[in-house]
């Protein structure tokens, strides 16, 4: 029974896409999922005036369709430990922007409204 269960265990349960994107591929798919679903939750109407639609321009961008997405997420989601790491570098780079802005701010390079409404950092 427990040979079984190691046996089992040990198999990659998730198939190998045919169409592999590579890890720093999909790091970068992630990363600007976040990006731009955040802007999509904070200032949709920026989004929707210039007609991007989130998955729609990151599937155009990497030359990908939703499926091809799909496929690869599921399988480097079934590596928890290299899965753990790509999220790991996006969270890094998430907040490396965002001492780059706090930071041009703080020099008042770009200057923030405190009005979340109409809040568009604007470049000097």
């Amino acid at each position: 029974m427990i040979a079984i269960v190691l046996v089992s265990c040990s198999k990659k349960p998730v198939p190998k896409p045919d169409n592999l994107l590579s890890k720093e591929v999909m790091e970068e798919i992630i990363y600007e999922l976040a990006i731009l679903q955040a802007a999509e939750s904070h200032r949709p109407q920026v989004l929707i005036d210039n007609e991007i639609e989130v998955k729609q321009f990151i599937y155009k961008k990497h030359n990908i369709d939703s499926i091809t997405y799909f496929q690869n997420y599921k399988y480097y989601a079934s590596d928890i430990k290299s899965f753990k790491k790509i999220y790991k570098h996006v969270n890094e780079r998430i907040q490396n922007q965002k001492n780059e802005i706090d930071t041009l701010v703080k020099d008042k390079k770009i200057e923030k409204t405190t009005d979340p409404a109409i809040y568009t950092p604007q470049i000097k």
